[in-house]
Protein backbone atom coordinates (compact mmCIF):
# COMPACT_ATOMS: atom_id res chain seq x y z
CA UNK A 1 0.00 0.00 0.00
CA UNK A 2 2.98 2.41 0.43
CA UNK A 3 4.27 2.21 -2.91
CA UNK A 4 0.41 2.66 -4.10
CA UNK A 5 0.21 6.26 -1.77
CA UNK A 6 3.67 6.95 -2.86
CA UNK A 7 3.43 6.63 -6.78
CA UNK A 8 -0.35 8.78 -6.72
CA UNK A 9 1.85 11.33 -4.72
CA UNK A 10 4.87 11.47 -7.40
CA UNK A 11 2.15 11.48 -9.99
CA UNK A 12 0.00 14.47 -8.20
CA UNK A 13 3.58 16.06 -7.70
CA UNK A 14 4.74 15.90 -11.55
CA UNK A 15 1.17 16.98 -12.28
CA UNK A 16 1.63 19.95 -10.41
CA UNK A 17 4.74 20.93 -11.89
CA UNK A 18 3.49 20.26 -15.20
CA UNK A 19 0.70 22.84 -14.76
CA UNK A 20 2.73 25.46 -13.43
CA UNK A 21 5.86 25.46 -16.37
CA UNK A 22 2.96 25.18 -18.38
CA UNK A 23 1.04 28.41 -16.72
CA UNK A 24 4.28 30.49 -16.96
CA UNK A 25 4.94 29.34 -20.70
CA UNK A 26 1.51 30.62 -21.44
CA UNK A 27 2.58 33.91 -19.44
CA UNK A 28 5.72 34.53 -21.17
CA UNK A 29 4.39 34.10 -24.67
CA UNK A 30 0.97 36.24 -24.53
CA UNK A 31 0.52 39.65 -25.27
CA UNK A 32 3.68 41.58 -23.81
CA UNK A 33 5.08 42.44 -27.10
CA UNK A 34 4.62 46.61 -26.07
CA UNK A 35 7.58 46.88 -24.62
CA UNK A 36 9.97 44.89 -27.52
CA UNK A 37 8.25 47.13 -29.73
CA UNK A 38 9.09 50.15 -28.41
CA UNK A 39 12.47 49.21 -27.63
CA UNK A 40 13.12 48.25 -31.19
CA UNK A 41 11.96 51.55 -32.67
CA UNK A 42 14.98 53.11 -32.38
CA UNK A 43 16.97 50.70 -35.15
CA UNK A 44 15.06 51.98 -38.39
CA UNK A 45 13.67 54.85 -39.61
CA UNK A 46 10.43 56.22 -37.73
CA UNK A 47 8.41 56.35 -40.85
CA UNK A 48 8.90 52.59 -41.00
CA UNK A 49 6.81 49.97 -39.95
CA UNK A 50 7.71 46.37 -39.45
CA UNK A 51 3.75 45.54 -39.91
CA UNK A 52 0.79 47.33 -40.80
CA UNK A 53 -1.07 49.23 -37.80
CA UNK A 54 -4.26 47.10 -37.79
CA UNK A 55 -2.73 43.44 -39.03
CA UNK A 56 -5.36 43.18 -41.31
CA UNK A 57 -5.46 42.14 -45.32
CA UNK A 58 -4.65 44.21 -47.99
CA UNK A 59 -2.64 46.84 -45.95
CA UNK A 60 -0.02 48.50 -49.19
CA UNK A 61 2.74 49.86 -48.41
CA UNK A 62 3.14 54.18 -48.36
CA UNK A 63 3.49 54.36 -52.26
CA UNK A 64 2.14 51.46 -53.35
CA UNK A 65 1.09 53.00 -56.35
CA UNK A 66 4.62 53.66 -57.39
CA UNK A 67 6.33 50.58 -58.70
CA UNK A 68 10.34 50.91 -59.03
CA UNK A 69 10.27 46.34 -59.33
CA UNK A 70 8.86 43.56 -58.75
CA UNK A 71 9.85 39.79 -57.72
CA UNK A 72 7.82 36.65 -57.95
CA UNK A 73 8.38 33.77 -55.75
CA UNK A 74 7.32 30.33 -54.93
CA UNK A 75 3.78 29.66 -53.72
CA UNK A 76 2.31 32.92 -55.43
CA UNK A 77 4.48 35.42 -53.01
CA UNK A 78 5.00 38.95 -54.96
CA UNK A 79 7.36 41.39 -53.59
CA UNK A 80 6.55 45.06 -55.46
CA UNK A 81 9.25 47.29 -54.89
CA UNK A 82 7.90 50.70 -54.45
CA UNK A 83 11.51 53.24 -53.84
CA UNK A 84 14.60 53.11 -53.40
CA UNK A 85 15.91 56.13 -51.60
CA UNK A 86 19.36 57.99 -50.76
CA UNK A 87 20.23 60.11 -47.97
CA UNK A 88 22.59 62.07 -47.05
CA UNK A 89 23.33 60.03 -44.25
CA UNK A 90 24.81 57.45 -47.02
CA UNK A 91 22.09 55.09 -46.84
CA UNK A 92 19.69 53.21 -49.37
CA UNK A 93 16.16 52.45 -47.97
CA UNK A 94 14.21 49.90 -50.62
CA UNK A 95 10.58 50.03 -49.66
CA UNK A 96 7.82 47.84 -50.76
CA UNK A 97 5.26 45.01 -50.28
CA UNK A 98 4.77 41.72 -50.23
CA UNK A 99 1.68 39.73 -51.20
CA UNK A 100 0.76 36.18 -50.58
CA UNK A 101 -0.86 35.28 -53.82
CA UNK A 102 -1.24 31.63 -52.75
CA UNK A 103 -3.28 29.40 -50.62
CA UNK A 104 -0.93 29.24 -47.46
CA UNK A 105 0.38 31.07 -44.76
CA UNK A 106 3.79 32.41 -45.60
CA UNK A 107 6.80 32.93 -43.54
CA UNK A 108 9.72 34.60 -44.47
CA UNK A 109 12.55 32.09 -42.98
CA UNK A 110 13.70 31.78 -45.95
CA UNK A 111 14.53 35.21 -46.38
CA UNK A 112 16.64 36.22 -43.48
CA UNK A 113 20.60 36.54 -43.41
CA UNK A 114 22.51 32.97 -42.91
CA UNK A 115 24.69 34.88 -39.88
CA UNK A 116 24.57 33.15 -36.68
CA UNK A 117 24.86 36.15 -34.81
CA UNK A 118 21.86 37.59 -36.52
CA UNK A 119 18.80 37.76 -34.15
CA UNK A 120 16.20 38.29 -36.63
CA UNK A 121 14.51 35.30 -37.19
CA UNK A 122 11.20 36.16 -40.01
CA UNK A 123 12.77 38.65 -41.72
CA UNK A 124 14.43 40.58 -44.77
CA UNK A 125 17.92 40.35 -43.21
CA UNK A 126 19.01 38.44 -46.14
CA UNK A 127 18.22 40.74 -48.93
CA UNK A 128 21.46 42.30 -50.82
CA UNK A 129 21.83 45.53 -53.41
CA UNK A 130 24.15 44.70 -56.02
CA UNK A 131 25.71 47.02 -58.04
CA UNK A 132 26.89 44.95 -61.59
CA UNK A 133 28.93 47.53 -63.06
CA UNK A 134 31.20 48.21 -59.60
CA UNK A 135 31.07 44.37 -58.82
CA UNK A 136 30.21 45.17 -55.19
CA UNK A 137 26.96 43.50 -53.10
CA UNK A 138 25.84 45.67 -50.41
CA UNK A 139 24.09 43.30 -47.15
CA UNK A 140 21.45 44.94 -44.81
CA UNK A 141 22.54 47.35 -42.11
CA UNK A 142 22.77 45.60 -38.63
CA UNK A 143 22.60 47.55 -35.33
CA UNK A 144 24.69 47.00 -32.31
CA UNK A 145 21.92 44.41 -31.01
CA UNK A 146 22.44 42.46 -33.61
CA UNK A 147 19.14 43.18 -35.30
CA UNK A 148 18.48 43.87 -38.85
CA UNK A 149 17.39 47.80 -40.03
CA UNK A 150 14.59 45.76 -41.87
CA UNK A 151 11.70 44.06 -41.51
CA UNK A 152 11.23 41.70 -38.92
CA UNK A 153 8.68 39.27 -37.55
CA UNK A 154 7.54 38.37 -41.21
CA UNK A 155 5.41 35.47 -40.61
CA UNK A 156 2.08 34.40 -40.70
CA UNK A 157 0.91 36.21 -43.88
CA UNK A 158 -2.21 34.69 -44.73
CA UNK A 159 -3.70 34.51 -48.52
CA UNK A 160 -4.41 37.42 -49.75
CA UNK A 161 -2.40 39.67 -47.11
CA UNK A 162 0.06 42.16 -47.71
CA UNK A 163 2.66 43.89 -45.51
CA UNK A 164 4.91 46.30 -46.14
CA UNK A 165 8.50 46.01 -45.64
CA UNK A 166 11.68 47.91 -45.79
CA UNK A 167 15.52 47.37 -45.83
CA UNK A 168 18.42 49.74 -45.19
CA UNK A 169 21.46 49.13 -46.77
CA UNK A 170 25.04 51.54 -47.18
CA UNK A 171 24.87 53.50 -50.56
CA UNK A 172 26.94 52.77 -53.08
CA UNK A 173 28.56 55.64 -55.01
CA UNK A 174 26.72 58.15 -55.95
CA UNK A 175 27.38 57.97 -59.42
CA UNK A 176 25.79 54.36 -59.00
CA UNK A 177 22.05 55.07 -59.70
CA UNK A 178 21.02 51.45 -60.70
CA UNK A 179 21.24 48.08 -58.58
CA UNK A 180 19.79 45.01 -58.35
CA UNK A 181 17.67 44.57 -55.19
CA UNK A 182 17.79 40.23 -54.58
CA UNK A 183 16.00 38.20 -52.03
CA UNK A 184 16.22 34.69 -51.00
CA UNK A 185 14.45 32.41 -53.29
CA UNK A 186 13.28 35.12 -55.35
CA UNK A 187 14.85 36.36 -59.05
CA UNK A 188 16.55 39.77 -58.67
CA UNK A 189 14.77 42.92 -59.64
CA UNK A 190 16.83 46.12 -61.42
CA UNK A 191 15.76 49.15 -59.77
CA UNK A 192 16.85 52.81 -59.87
CA UNK A 193 17.78 54.69 -56.66
CA UNK A 194 16.50 57.91 -56.17
CA UNK A 195 18.02 60.97 -54.20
Amino acid sequence: MSIRRTTKAARGAVATASAVGLALLVAGCGGGDDGGAQASDHKKPAAHSATPDDGGAGSPAADADKVIGEMKGPDGVVVTLSSAVRDAGGFVTVEGTVTNHGTRAFNAIDWRSSETELKSRSSVSGATLVDKTGKKRYLVLRDTNGECLCTTGLSGLLPGQSRPIFAQFPAPPAKVTEVDFQLPTLPPATIKISD
